[in-house]
Formats: structure tokens, sequence, C-alpha cells
């Protein structure tokens, strides 16, 4: 899923109007842009359409020459860790916006430290920030987009809708609003909508290739896979380096069993790849592929290669993210020693590495969930419930509603292997609809209760989720689809 985001030159009008706003910061009632260089303004404008429409690779060389120019450009350094291509990066540049977050205006501060809070896994301080921002500049489509995404985030998909709709009412030209509000109505299942709202955004930016490939992910969700992967060919007839595209057409191609094809795709991607981030995404992709169509040691090793990527650069944030997928594919594969050992290691790398400590704490949270997962599969019910229950006493403190969700989750998985169908209805009913394995999971519960009508529901959903290359997918995915063929 995609959120934000081509290579358009800006031109002689529009730059001044940009160079005036940045020291005039209440002009039009929008964010201002404070830097002292109209150099160094005229470089992150430019970088910020790209970013826009998601060609973040492109954009980075915006932002590194706007803070090689200005030094002090807190929005600059901002950028720099949105487009950054590891996670160590996203940090350091976040880290760098946040020192100088206080000598800027209050709309970028705001902006700032409302990034840094999503980061730690604080959505509830990251809205309150943004709903600030957006009372400073009710009639600005970038701040109302970022709180859309906020709510959008915590799947709250009516609310994003909400104030992305007020986004594009204020500004009908801005793009980015429509992406995301596509992608609200298609969360919602309101699929005309979204459908609507994605050829609206082609049509604003016809020559860009993010607006065709949006459009592709509907499809493809659809189950309409020929269609989708047209569209993926048509973005990256406009960009070859699209590589989300590339990632889209490897999906369709996998739904449709073709995943000698979905791998071809995916080395193609690999040797197109620009930096880590793509290079890490392109071999996720083919772990993805091998594990969907069952081979679970060829998942294995196209994960050590992804590792290899993350030991090279010391990216701690990666390395621990390949640690809990390697103990996620253990879990579902019943190797559950070997999930604790990772998920322990994933644990430790960020408690050794220099992130900050509300991050570290974050980690510490989302270990909870794991272990309870662990201790659910070995049969060890009374302690599963402890973890997961400690985590959702700290998750509702903070307001946290996807940590909410994956206690729930826990919970529910325990209750599932201790046989107690209607307990693990009830709580799986309260984590995330967007994870397939809970939907699979429900389609046990009602299985396990006799309700046969309801597992057939939830087995058709899980069976037919048809997202981007998603691991929790592959894990579930064939054992949805033949227990669909027996109920």
């Amino acid at each position: 899923m995609k959120t934000l985001p081509m290579n358009r030159r800006v031109g002689a009008l529009l730059l001044a109007s940009f160079l005036s706003a940045a020291f005039s910061p209440q002009q039009e009632g929008k964010i201002p842009v404070t830097t002292r260089s109209p150099q160094a303004l005229a470089y992150f404008t430019e970088g910020r359409i790209l970013v826009d429409n998601l060609r973040l690779t492109d954009a980075i060389p915006y932002f590194q020459h706007a803070t090689q120019t200005d030094t002090d450009f807190a929005l600059g350094h901002l950028y720099l860790a949105l487009t950054a291509p590891t996670n160590r990066g996203f940090f350091a540049s976040l880290e760098k916006a946040s020192q100088l977050s206080g000598s800027v205006s209050e709309g970028e501060r705001l902006w700032i430290e409302g990034v840094r809070a999503g980061a730690v896994g604080d959505p509830v301080a990251q809205r309150g920030l943004y709903q600030r921002l957006t009372a400073l500049y009710p009639r600005d489509e970038r701040a109302l987009t970022l709180l859309g995404i906020n709510y959008f985030g915590q799947q709250e998909y009516a609310d994003a809708a909400k104030h992305l709709e007020q986004a594009v009412q204020i500004s009908p030209e801005f793009a980015p609003a429509y992406n995301q509000l596509g992608y609200a109505y298609r969360f919602m299942g309101e699929y005309e909508a979204a459908e609507r709202t994605f050829k609206r955004y082609i049509a604003l930016i016809p020559r860009d290739p993010n607006p065709y490939d949006s459009y592709a992910e509907l499809l493809l969700k659809l189950g309409r896979f020929d269609e989708a992967i047209q569209q993926y060919r048509k973005a990256l007839s406009i960009t070859e380096d699209f590589p989300n595209s590339r990632y889209g057409i490897a999906a369709a191609l996998t739904y449709q069993n073709r995943h000698d094809e979905a791998l071809e795709e995916m080395a193609d991607a690999l040797a197109q790849a620009r930096n880590d981030a793509e290079r890490r995404g392109a071999i996720f992709a083919r772990v993805v592929i091998q594990l969907d169509r069952g081979n679970l040691e060829a998942g294995l090793r196209e994960l050590e290669r992804q590792e290899a990527i993350a030991g090279e650069s010391r990216d701690a944030g990666a390395m621990a993210a390949d640690q809990t997928a390697r103990g996620n594919i253990h879990l579902e594969s019943g190797s559950v020693s070997d999930a604790f050992t990772a998920f322990t290691r994933s644990l430790d790398i960020i408690q050794k590495s220099e992130l900050a400590s509300d991050a570290k704490a974050n980690a510490t949270r989302i270990h909870l969930y794991n272990m309870a997962r662990v201790l659910a599969h070995q049969h060890h019910f009374e302690e599963a419930e402890q973890q997961a229950a400690l985590l959702l006493a700290e998750a509702t403190a903070r307001g946290n509603r996807n940590q909410v969700r994956l206690a729930h989750e826990a919970l529910g998985l325990a209750a599932l292997h201790a046989r107690q169908y209607d307990k693990a209805v009830e709580e799986l009913l309260q984590s995330s609809q967007q994870n397939p394995q809970n939907l699979y999971r429900l389609a046990l519960a009602h299985q396990g209760a006799g309700r046969s009508d309801r597992a057939r529901e939830f087995c058709e959903r899980a069976a037919r989720f048809n997202s981007l290359p998603n691991l929790n997918y592959a894990l579930v995915r064939g054992n949805a689809v033949r227990l669909l063929g027996t109920l």
C-alpha cells in the first residue's frame, strides 16, 4: 500500500510562488517551508513533487542538494528521512530534523514531531500533533492528508476518507489526496468509489506512473488480474524503474499460480534496483512467492539474501525486521523453537542498537505479542494469555489501536489452539481484519463451532485477499484455498 508521494520541472511562476511562501509563513494559510536559501527551496520543491507521486528514489538527490545548500533546512532533512532507503538513514535524518524543529514555524515543528511519533509507535500522539496542525492550517491540503493518513493507519477508514475528502475539496488538483482517498474507499469495501477516485487521479497526472499503479492494486484486490497487469505495465511504460508496479505484477502472477513468471519478474526488478530498499523489496517478493508455492526452504534461502543486505549496512531496524519475518515463517511451519530464537534475536538487535528509547520500548511491546503466539503454539495457554494481557494493557493505556488488535489476535490464537472456538471468534473479531491469517483463523474457529456458512465467508475472504506481496498471506493462502474447497 502506498500513501505518499515525478519528475516534472517546476515552472518559473510556480517556483516563485513557493519562494514567496517560504518567507511569508502565513501566506494563503499553508504550512510554510523555512529555509534561508532560495536554491535549497528549489531543490526541495522538485523533490517534493517526486515524493508526492511515490518517486522516492528519484527524489533523494534533490533533498540531498537541498540540505547541503542549507544544512539547517528542517523539512529538507524530514524528507530525506521519508525517502531514506534504510531504517538507519531514516532515523538519522529524522533526528536531524527534530533537532532543527525548534527554529522553524509551529506548523513545521508539528509535522516533524508527528512523523517521529508515528515512527516510534505512538499514533495517538501523532494524531494529536496533526490535529493541532490542521487547526493551525485548516485550509492546507497537506495537513489534512497527514491527518487522514493517521486515521488510515489505525484502520479508521471512514474518518480517513472524511479528512481526505476535505483535502480534495480545498485543492481539487492535489493528486496525492486522491491516491490515499482511493485506498480509504477500497479498504471500506466501497470499490466503485475507489475506482472513480483512482480514475480521477489518473486524469490529474496521466504522465505519472503511480495513478496507474494504484488503480492496478484495486484491480488486483478484485481478482481482475489480467487487467491489473495491464495497468502495472502502463505505469512501467511511463517510468521503467518504478518498482512498486513490478511487485504488483509479481503478485498478480502468483495468484494465477504462475510462480516461475513471478520470480522472473522479481529477478528483473532486482537487476534494476538502485539502492538497498529496492533490492530488499525485490528479494522480499521472492521470499513471498516461494512461500506461496509451498517451498519453505527456497523462501528461507531468499530471506538469507535479504538479511545479508541489512547486515552489510548494519541497519538495525531492517535486521530486526528480518528476524521477525524469519520467526513468523518458522512459527507457521511448526518450528516453534526456531521462531522463539528469531523473535528473541530481533528484540536483542533493537535493544543493543542506537535507536531512541521509545523505539526500543515499542519493540518490547511487539515482543510480548510474539511471545504470546509462541506460547499459544506450545499450548501454554495461561502463559500466552498473560503475555497478551500485558500487551493489551500497555497498548490500551497508550491508545495504540493496532497493538490492541495484536493483543486480541494473540488471545484469539491461544483460544483457537485450546479449541475454545466461541472465545476465539470473540477475540479474533477484535484483531486486524487486514491480516489474512486472522480471517483464516476465524474460518477455523467458526468451522470448529459448527457454523459452516460463517466459516465459508471468512475462508473466502482469506483465500481471495489478493494483496501486494505479503508474508502473512503467503503463509495462509494455500491452506485457505484448500479449506474453501471443502466447505
